[in-house]
Parts: structure tokens; C-alpha cells; sequence
């Protein structure tokens, strides 16, 4: 370890503003105050110990959800500097705590490489907390501190006791402010997959996760990766049909940019391609991705042609034919990252992109040449995709000539009146019948309703010229008006809203899949801008005197039931609600399709991401996940219509 490196002090935290605004508008510094903001403060706190660990001086971390909702969060690092700081005159733990940008990310001295850039973790999770704990393992004392209701110091840094000389790391502990956050409720899943990556990314690095609300956890779960994002593929390919053994690993350092690659071919149609920077999952890619797409490209077809798989009169391959099937991870360790957009979603320096080129074509082509069977596996099968392509910009054009009025007169969209997309929905329905009395119960300005007769293909074993000869497809894209594949323009999109409106049993969540896969291997910038939305038919119908009440499921039946009072409860009526095709017009309007009486779910890219893991698992070649996730979710299944 560079001896520079090791000074970590006072000295190097610096302060640039105080601690003001932050509860006032939460949302400007995590970004919502919903779940996913109340997870957003784990990770704050998380990334400052994977930060001590980028720097190499941490290799344990530990997550626990304490009973209450509290969280700790335990690393073995240096521990934050506990000295005076010279310009606040408080110990430096406090002031890193109650200074916004105060922290070892500024001034170079801490930390030459850091996902938390804007400084504003530590702090910002205590102002928006009802208490913070803050114990600190440094110089064989133990020192801690408390803050409360939004970040008050209750009294000083102080020594509570004697640890071993060697000991050192942070352990911090906080409650979120129920005032500010819609729920206080963690949810296991959510740290864990966050987690796990962050395992995947750090190779070596050891993350627990634990849960200590449930009496039974004791042990938790722990992520250590010695191989790192190699192991990463692995995971995310393990339902798949590799179609080569090796996963190609490459790494390279330049300017104390570091610069790695992970990846290998499937024989699916679709890519999984992630970016990140610093461990920040980079959504939009940046130079970074482009680097390596552009290297990638050019690398296959230098490969291909002198190798004469790729005959002289045949077209070159595209970025879009090299890249099917391919999973690949990559990630970049950079000392100053430029990220572009308010979610760090971009990498932005330039001069990532030769780099990222040149580590990549370099040992790319080195494996290409040192493994010619499987080169020729990866060539074939980027040529194969091209002949599609080509097929796939056939079939385009027979879509684009089939306009509305065609569609309209096989009779299955009843478009609504109004032309404007702003005011426009559409409900893509299940079945004929049930599309009758959507038709019947819109409101035909602005209600457009599409019945799906029977279930539209399996994209995901599909590729684009496949698809586009599915009758119900072309009819979606014709209805959205975006085009598809290279033709899409998000700004052609003729509905605001596109709703998905499906029975509450095992046939209409499948259908839902199957249109969530399409979606998001088609049309995912549509998921992306929020456009997509699942209707929510009630449960059940609740009826006592002239009220009627709808409720979505049982716990919303339990809470309403308990809010009434006794002499009204011993006399209601409760009907379990009938599919969507059974239910007449205003039934249907009055629960689902009625803007001012409905409740609608917004789909998110999450959201698809999972039924495509689903799908996977179920439609996939490989036959003992689908068995495994069958026997494992049996139990859950209720109301199942035989």
C-alpha cells in the first residue's frame, strides 16, 4: 500500500456547506422518499465502507436489518478519522455526519477511487433519520457518538472503551424518520440483490446480509467472489445454453483507470450487456460501453474476414448481430468519473472510450486466436443473426404497410377519438369477451381497447423476424405506432397510457409475462418513460345498506372490514369478484377502467426484468430449473381454475 494512502486524518475531510435543506427536500438528495429512497440510505452508508475497500483497506462488511426497522452496517476499515477537524472544530466523526459535502472524496487525500462522489452519504442519511449511531474502532479505543431527530447531536465523540490495537472499522447504526418516508419497512430481497452485485463487483470483498427480524436468521447470507464479475456472468447465464465453455475475462490499468470486461455467448436472441463505474450500475452505458462496443464490432469481423468465415461479396456484421446472446459485464474504477444526468446514469469521460477499446480488443483478439473452435461458434452465430436481420427488415416493412384502417378492419382495435397521446390509454384485454365489455364500458374519447385472442409468442425464444410474423405482435405495433427495431421512435407513441388488463388467475398472469417479455426485449424504452401500467380488478366486492365497496385484495378487505363499525360488520355482504370476462359494462368501468375510480400499477423496468428471469426458468431449454421453480412455488398457488 502506498505510504500517502495510509495518512487518513482530519486533514483530509473537507467541508463545503452546511447542513440545511436536506429534509425540506429529501427528494433533491435521494431522490424519493418511497421504498426505494428508504433503501437508497443503506446503500449511502454501504458505499462509504465499499469506498474503504476500493482503497484496499477493508475486506469484511455486514448488513443487518434489526428488529424495528433499523439498520447496521459494520466494516473493518480504517475507521473514520476521529481527531479535531481544523475548520469545524468538532471531532471529525461529527462533522462528516452533520456537514453536507463534508467528507474524504474532496480533496484527494482519502480515497483515490469512490462511488459516493457527491459526498453527501453519511450526512444526509442522518438528517433524514431519527437516530444515528456512530461507533468508531481506531488507536485500540472505541469512540462513539449519537445524533437524533434529523441529525441533533446529543453529546460529543467519546471513548467508551479499550479494543485491540489492531482493530479498526466503522460500525454504523440508523432508523429512518417515519415522517419522512412513505414506509419503514426493509425488504430482504431488495439489499440482497444489491448486495450480491456489489460482492460480484469487488472480487474477494466479503458482504453478509442478515436479518435479525426473523427469529429463525441467525446466520444470514454471505457474498465473497474470488472471481469477481466472471463469476457475475456466471449467475446471470446459469439458466441459459452457453454455446462456449470459457468465460472470457479481460482487465487492463491505465492512468490508474481500471479497466475490466466479462462476458460469453448464449444461444438465445437477446443481450444482457451492464455497465458500472466506481459499482454504480451506469443504465444509460457511456464510454465505457462504447469502448468496448466498438471494439467488439470491429474485432469479429477482422476475425471473420481473415479466417474467410466471412466470404468477400457478404455484408460486414453489425454492432446489433455481434451482440446476441452475449452477456458481459463491465466495469471501470475511475479516480475522477464524469457522470452526465442527475442519476450518474452516463459515464461521460472521453478518454475512457480509447481505453476501454484498447483493453478490450487486445485480449479479445488474443482469445479469438488461441481458441478458433470457440471463435467460430461466437462468428456463426453473429452471422446467423445478420441473415435475420435481414429478414427481420422484410417482415418491417410489411408491418409499416399495414396501417390502422387495416387493423381496425379485422375488427380488433376500437381506437378511442381522440388523437392527442397525451389524453389517449390503451387496454390491451384478455380475450374476446371481456374486450366486449371494455368496448362497451370505456369512454370512447380516449379509451382505446385491444382484445387478445388466445397468448401471443414467446418472444424470448424468438427473434425480431419471428416475431413480426405473429399476428397479435404486429397488431400491438401497429396499434403503439412506434415502429420497432431500428424503425422505433418513442415520440410516435399514439397512447399516454398502455394498461394491461388481465384476469387475477394462473392463465392472466401468464398472459401479463408474455407481454412483459415483449415489452421489454421491444419496446423498452416505452417501459423505461413510465407508459406502461397494469389494471388491478377488485377482489372483492363489499355491499352493507346502499354502499358498495370494492377491494383489491384480502389485506384491503381486512383493513376496511376493521374500520367499520360492529352493528354495520355483522351485516355486509362480501362477493369474491367474477373474471373480467364475466363482469357486464359499468361493473367493468366502475372497478378498472373508470380514471377517477381505478387503481393502476406502473410498470417498471424491474418489473420486466424479473418475468424475464420467470420466463426464462419456465420456457428456457433447460429442464431442472423449470422443475425446481415449479416444486418451490406450488405452495404459493391459490384459486388455481381447473
Amino acid at each position: 500500500m502506498e505510504e500517502e494512502n495510509k495518512h487518513y486524518d482530519a486533514s483530509d475531510i473537507q467541508v463545503l456547506e452546511g447542513l440545511e435543506a436536506v429534509r425540506k427536500r429529501p427528494g433533491m438528495y435521494i431522490g424519493t422518499t418511497d421504498v426505494k429512497g428508504l433503501h437508497h440510505l443503506v446503500w449511502e452508508i454501504v458505499d462509504n465502507a465499499i469506498d474503504e475497500a476500493l482503497a484496499g483497506y477493508c475486506d469484511s462488511i455486514e448488513v443487518i436489518i434489526n428488529k424495528g426497522n433499523s439498520i447496521t452496517v459494520k466494516d473493518n476499515g480504517r475507521g473514520i478519522p476521529v481527531d479535531i477537524h481544523p475548520k469545524t472544530q468538532k471531532s471529525t466523526v461529527e462533522t462528516v455526519y452533520t456537514v453536507l459535502h463534508a467528507g474524504g472524496k474532496f480533496g484527494g487525500g482519502g480515497y483515490k477511487v469512490s462511488g459516493g462522489l457527491h459526498g453527501v452519504g453519511a450526512s444526509v442519511v442522518n438528517a433524514l433519520s431519527k437516530w444515528v449511531e456512530v461507533t468508531v474502532y481506531k488507536n485500540g479505543k472505541i469512540h462513539n457518538i449519537r445524533f437524533e431527530n434529523g441529525g441533533h447531536t446529543t453529546e460529543p465523540l467519546k471513548i467508551i472503551g479499550d479494543c485491540e490495537e489492531n482493530r479498526t472499522g466503522t460500525t454504523v447504526t440508523f432508523k429512518p424518520d417515519p415522517e419522512i418516508f412513505d414506509t419503514d419497512i426493509y425488504d430482504y430481497n431488495t439489499l440482497k440483490v444489491r448486495i450480491r452485485e456489489l460482492a460480484f463487483l469487488n472480487h474477494g470483498l466479503k458482504i453478509t446480509l442478515r436479518d435479525d427480524r426473523d427469529a429463525e436468521d441467525t446466520t444470514g447470507e454471505t457474498f465473497v467472489y474470488e472471481g469477481g464479475i466472471s463469476e457475475y456472468v456466471k449467475f446471470i447465464n446459469q439458466e441459459k445454453t452457453s454455446i462456449h465453455e470459457n468465460i472470457i475475462h479481460l482487465t487492463g490499468e491505465e492512468d490508474n483507470v481500471v479497466f475490466e470486461v466479462a462476458l460469453q455467448y448464449t444461444n438465445g436472441y437477446n443481450d444482457n450487456i451492464y455497465s458500472f463505474v466506481n459499482n454504480i450500475n451506469t443504465h444509460d452505458g457511456g464510454t465505457h460501453e462504447e469502448g468496448v462496443k466498438r471494439a467488439l464490432t470491429r474485432v469479429i469481423n477482422s476475425y471473420a474476414r481473415k479466417t474467410n468465415i466471412l466470404k468477400e461479396k457478404d455484408e460486414s456484421l453489425t454492432g446489433d448481430d455481434v451482440k446476441e446472446g452475449l452477456t458481459m459485464i463491465i466495469s471501470c474504477k475511475h479516480p475522477n468519473p464524469q457522470f452526465e444526468g442527475q442519476t450518474k446514469g452516463r459515464l461521460g469521460n472521453s478518454e475512457v472510450r480509447k481505453l476501454a477499446d484498447n483493453v478490450f480488443s487486445e485480449g479479445f483478439e488474443k482469445f479469438l486466436l488461441e481458441n478458433p473452435d470457440e471463435a467460430r461458434v461466437i462468428v456463426e452465430k453473429a452471422i446467423l443473426a445478420c441473415r435475420a436481420r435481414n429478414a427481420a427488415k422484410k417482415a418491417r416493412e410489411i408491418t409499416r404497410k399495414s396501417d390502422l384502417a387495416m387493423t381496425n378492419f379485422f375488427g380488433k382495435l376500437s381506437d378511442c377519438k381522440s388523437k392527442d397521446p397525451k389524453v389517449s390509454e390503451i387496454f390491451i384485454v384478455e380475450g374476446d369477451s371481456a374486450g366486449g365489455s371494455a368496448k362497451k364500458g370505456r369512454d370512447a374519447m380516449t379509451q382505446a381497447i385491444l382484445p387478445l385472442r388466445g397468448k401471443i409468442l414467446n418472444v424470448e425464444k424468438a427473434r425480431l423476424d419471428r416475431a413480426l410474423g405473429n399476428e397479435e405482435i404486429r397488431t400491438i405495433i401497429t396499434a403503439f405506432g412506434t415502429g420497432i427495431g431500428e424503425d422505433f421512435n418513442l415520440e410516435k407513441l399514439r397512447y399516454d397510457k398502455i394498461i394491461i388488463m388481465t384476469d387475477a388467475d394462473v392463465d392472466g398472469s401468464h398472459i401479463r409475462v408474455l407481454l412483459l417479455t415483449l415489452f421489454y426485449r421491444f419496446f423498452k424504452p416505452i417501459v423505461e418513460a413510465g407508459h406502461v401500467y397494469a389494471a388491478q380488478p377488485p377482489l372483492f366486492r363489499i355491499m352493507h345498506g346502499k354502499t358498495r365497496k370494492y377491494v383489491l385484495d384480502e389485506k384491503e378487505k381486512d383493513e376496511y372490514l376493521a374500520s367499520l363499525p360492529d352493528n354495520v360488520r355483522n351485516r355486509v355482504e362480501i362477493a369474491r369478484m367474477k373474471g373480467l370476462g364475466e363482469m357486464d359494462a359499468s361493473e367493468l368501468n366502475e372497478t378498472t377502467m373508470d380514471i377517477e375510480k381505478r387503481t393502476l400499477r406502473k410498470i417498471t423496468v424491474d418489473d420486466c426484468v424479473a418475468a424475464d428471469a420467470i420466463f426464462e426458468k419456465l420456457m428456457g431449454d433447460e429442464v431442472e430449473p423449470r422443475r425446481a421453480f415449479i416444486e418451490e412455488n406450488a405452495k404459493f398457488v391459490e384459486n388455481l381454475d381447473i
